[in-house]
């Protein structure tokens, strides 16, 4: 699987995040400036308030994502043979010890709960940083190997079933 062609999709829902992000900042401004006649916003200043907080949040949230697509045009990940430790830039399967289910994610240094589509649309992985629980159970380890983590607030092993 090529690698570079998951940062590249991952770049590509992150800028289209920001473009999200600042079209509903714009909204917010512009319904603050237009949306009310002068009476109504003195009688609801409340409102405008919220308004321009929201446009805040929403100013954050595109600054975040752009500064996630910066840190990703320095990311190269490489292929990791099937023996060795888990790192970022991996691909990771984990299988449920108990139930069998399985989970397929790349471990990247920003990103974190983006779906990413397989080559030729097959199947998905889930972007996992090393700051999430999964990522720092992982990071270190090799196929064949046990992680206990916490899901929904019950403790679960996962074993490594897969490291590309």
């Amino acid at each position: 699987m090529n690698k570079q062609d998951l940062v590249a999709q991952l770049v590509r829902q992150l800028e289209a995040s920001a473009r999200s992000a600042l079209s509903a900042r714009d909204a917010a401004a512009a319904e603050a400036r237009e949306g009310a006649t002068p009476d109504e916003k003195r009688e609801d200043a409340r409102a405008a308030h919220q308004l321009g907080t929201l446009g805040k949040a929403q100013q954050k949230r595109a600054q975040q994502a752009l500064a996630e697509v910066d840190a990703l045009a320095r990311f190269r990940p490489t292929p990791l043979p099937a023996t060795s430790k888990i790192a970022v830039g991996a691909i990771v399967e984990v299988e449920d010890a108990e139930t069998g289910e399985g989970r397929t994610f790349f471990l990247a240094p920003v990103g974190a709960g983006v779906t990413l589509t397989g080559p030729g649309g097959d199947g998905v992985l889930s972007v996992v940083t090393p700051a999430s629980p999964l990522g720092r159970a992982v990071l270190g380890r090799k196929t064949g190997e046990v992680v206990d983590i916490t899901v929904d607030g019950e403790l679960r092993e996962w074993q490594i079933s897969y490291v590309g």
